[in-house]
């Protein structure tokens, strides 16, 4: 694709909104959470959640809020903000002249480009990759639905909930079933066996042999987490919805709506999993050749949960906003203090600080690495998140305070739009 028809560059730091990268920032510790358990090699995974059998009391209570505030949710908000980022930048091309068959080629020459991204992610670093499955799922989305009328983006995005509830439904119709035979029994343990988490590709002490286990990881995750689950292209349609009446630009103006999402969505968001977290700890007793029923169900939850984390984020927006007096200012630390400031920096980083938790973690706690996953449990791989972070907090603010632009983004903009057709600014 050739950007001669485009009138301008990416986005300005004069243009940012602060609840998108509030949202952004603070959903990559959660992603970070959500990825210490596939790290946990050395450990045995539950069969109803990716999470070690074994471990402490401390590490149950972290396993146990693991499932029910993070596991599943934190992808749907991201897709979510991943398509509201797209209707955005579709916007401001087209509001600056940019013809709007231009500006669709911008998009989806950025889907493609993530889709690469997270082929070298996952061949690199980390089988969980998601810009793989976010990139697909963007290309399939703009190409069918971003010329759409308003009514037919809800009316898909319905079919699509309708069709995911069925699924769901069938999945413990089966499950209740299945619970029925004996542990013993020859199609319980194979099951069992079929279903039990793999983490080959961390365990595997050869970096070589590790890139292929990742590879064929990250292309089934690629097509499933992306399509076939239905939760993120249900989360790009409701994004562009969104992106049109810009509500996580002016959330002022749609506080009603945002309340009522926050409510709903994070209710269900964390009741949902609450089988799955009980069982984990004990609480109550799934057999393991139906506890497999927990991830259709999660994935259906998960889907309001990350509605509702966004429209959290959207009310917190808010209140950041509101304590901007004038024109805005270049210093996030100053107009929405050093907290909300180093979390925008991060969410206006999001891409280099997602690599970079790969980078401090991958190497270091995988079999082909030093291997230190082997050793961590549940409570201790938290806080290892935490602290990875805080470092991509740290690097963000480092940036921000020196008017650097993250080393990711600075690659994607130049392979997205070529040589800049204004002047770079700051931010």
């Amino acid at each position: 694709m050739t950007t001669a028809a485009l009138t301008r560059g990416p986005v300005q730091a004069a243009e940012r909104s602060p609840a998108p990268d509030l949202a952004r920032g603070f959903m990559l510790l959660l992603i970070a959470i959500a990825n210490t358990p596939y790290y946990l090699w050395g450990s045995e995974m539950g069969a109803g959640a990716s999470h070690p059998v074994d471990g402490s009391a401390v590490d149950k209570v972290a396993d146990f809020l693991i499932i029910v505030l993070v596991d599943l949710r934190t992808y749907p908000m991201f897709a979510f903000l991943f398509g509201y980022g797209m209707m955005q930048l579709y916007n401001r091309q087209v509001a600056s002249g940019t013809p709007e068959r231009a500006a669709r080629r911008l998009l989806q020459r950025r889907n493609w480009l993530l889709l690469a991204f997270g082929f070298v992610h996952a061949a690199l670093l980390w089988m969980g990759d998601v810009l793989g499955a976010y990139g697909l799922a963007g290309l399939l989305m703009v190409w069918l639905f971003f010329q759409v009328k308003d009514r037919t983006l809800l009316v898909w995005t319905w079919v699509f909930g309708i069709l995911l509830t069925i699924g769901t439904a069938f999945a413990v119709i089966g499950a209740w079933f299945l619970a029925q035979l004996p542990a013993d029994d020859p199609t319980a343990r194979s099951i069992a066996a079929d279903l039990a988490p793999s983490s080959e590709s961390m365990a595997t002490t050869s970096y070589l042999a590790s890139i292929g286990e990742r590879l064929t990881y990250w292309t089934l995750g690629t097509f499933l987490q992306g399509l076939l689950v239905l939760v993120v292209p249900m989360m790009l349609l409701l994004a562009f919805w969104a992106g049109r009446r810009r509500i996580l630009e002016h959330p002022g103006e749609h506080l009603t709506l945002l309340r009522r999402v926050a409510v709903v969505g994070i209710t269900i968001g964390w009741l949902g999993p609450l089988p799955s977290a009980l069982d984990h700890v004990g609480a109550i007793d799934v057999p393991d050749h139906a506890a497999w029923v927990f991830y259709p169900v999660q994935f259906l939850t998960g889907f309001f949960g990350g509605l509702g984390y966004v429209a959290l984020f959207g009310l917190i927006g808010h209140r950041v906003a509101q304590r901007r007096t004038g024109a805005p200012s270049r210093n996030l630390f100053l107009t929405d203090g050093p907290f909300a400031g180093a979390v925008q920096a991060v969410g206006k980083r999001s891409l280099t600080s997602y690599l970079l938790q790969s980078v401090l973690c991958a190497p270091v706690l995988a079999a082909w690495g030093l291997g230190l996953g082997q050793y961590l449990s549940s409570w201790s791989m938290l806080l290892y998140a935490v602290v990875v972070w805080g470092l991509t907090v740290a690097f963000a603010v480092w940036q921000e305070r020196t008017g650097r632009r993250g080393p990711a983004e600075v690659l994607l903009r130049r392979l997205v739009y070529g040589r800049p057709v204004s002047a770079p600014v700051r931010g």
